[in-house]
C-alpha cells in the first residue's frame, strides 16, 4: 500500500482508511486505485478489524479520475491498462475493483463524504455499505463529460440505491448533486456537518455487536441484490442455523443477563 496515496490506523475495532492526496484532491491515478485495493485486501485479512470508515483528506472526498490519466486515454489505455475486459480481480477489473474490494470486504463500510465525490470517487463511495454526507457536499456520475461511461461499478450499485430514472438521468448528464439532493434519492444514508465522526461513532457501535452476526448479515445483504428470493431465504436460515448457540451469540445473552458489556471474540 503507497503511504502517499492512502493510509490506515485501526482503534477499538475500528479501521478508519483515508485516502491522503490532498494536494490533487484525492484524484484517482494508477498509484491511488492500487492503493485503495491493497488497503481492503489488507482490512479483509486483519484479525479484530469489525467495521471500516472510508474518507479523504484535505478539501474533499475524492475528485475521481486524475487529469494526468484522462490525458493518457489517447493512446488507448487507463494508468496503463489498454484492455479492460479481462477480469483480474475476482468478477471485476483493476479500477473496479477500488470500489468493489469495499463491497467484499466481509465487515461493514461506511464512507464519510466532505467537500465533493465526483466520477471514480463517487463510484469508490457507492462500494460501502453507508454514506454520510455534509449536505452541501458535490456529488456527480460525471463521466459522461468525458466521453465516458461510469466503470468502477457505478451501473450495478446505484440502481439497487435509487429509481431508475434517476440513475438514468444522473449518469445521462453529468450533472453536479448535492448531499440533500442525495438523501432524497436513497444515494446517501445519513447528512451530517461532520460526516467522519459520524461515521466513526456508528461504527465504533457496529463494532460492539457480535461479530459473527455482523459479519453473517454483510453476506445476506450481498446475495440478497443478485440472488432469487428461494436462495435468499436458504441462505438465511443457513447463516441462522451457524450461529444459534456459538459462543459470541451466547456472549449476547450472558452479559445481557449479567448487565455488562458484551466481550465477542474474533
Amino acid at each position: 500500500m503507497s503511504k502517499k496515496r492512502v493510509q490506515y490506523n485501526i482503534q477499538d475495532g475500528v479501521a478508519h482508511v483515508r485516502m491522503t492526496r490532498p494536494d490533487k484532491s484525492n484524484a484517482l491515478d494508477g498509484a491511488m486505485f492500487d492503493a485503495l485495493i491493497d488497503a481492503g485486501r489488507q482490512l479483509s485479512g486483519t484479525k479484530g478489524v469489525r467495521a471500516v470508515v472510508l474518507s479523504g483528506e484535505g478539501r474533499g472526498f475524492c475528485a475521481g479520475i486524475d487529469m494526468g490519466v484522462l490525458a493518457d486515454m489517447a493512446q488507448g489505455s487507463i494508468a496503463g491498462v489498454r484492455d479492460l475486459v479481462p477480469r483480474t480481480h475476482g468478477i471485476s477489473n483493476r479500477f473496479q475493483y477500488a470500489a468493489w474490494v469495499w463491497r467484499e470486504l466481509p465487515v461493514p463500510v461506511i464512507a464519510a463524504i466532505h467537500g465533493f465525490a465526483l466520477g471514480g470517487g463517487f463510484e469508490v463511495a457507492l462500494g460501502a455499505d453507508m454514506r454520510y454526507m455534509t449536505p452541501e457536499a458535490k456529488l456527480s456520475v460525471m463521466e459522461v463529460r468525458w466521453g465516458l461511461v461510469p466503470d468502477m461499478g457505478a451501473t450495478q450499485l446505484m440502481r439497487h440505491l435509487a429509481r431508475e430514472d434517476v440513475v438514468r438521468e444522473l449518469s445521462y448528464t453529468g450533472r453536479i448533486f448535492n448531499g440533500a439532493e442525495a438523501l432524497s434519492h436513497g444515494l446517501a444514508t445519513r447528512l451530517s456537518d461532520d460526516p467522519i465522526q459520524m461515521a466513526v461513532e456508528m461504527a465504533r457501535e457496529i463494532a460492539d455487536k457480535s461479530p459473527d452476526a455482523v459479519r453473517a448479515l454483510k453476506r445476506l445483504f450481498n446475495e440478497a441484490v443478485v440472488s432469487l428470493p428461494e436462495a435468499g431465504l436458504i441462505a438465511e436460515t443457513v447463516e441462522q442455523q451457524a450461529l444459534v448457540g456459538s459462543r459470541n451469540q451466547m456472549e449476547t445473552v450472558i452479559a445481557d443477563r449479567e448487565k455488562r458489556k458484551a466481550v465477542f471474540i474474533d
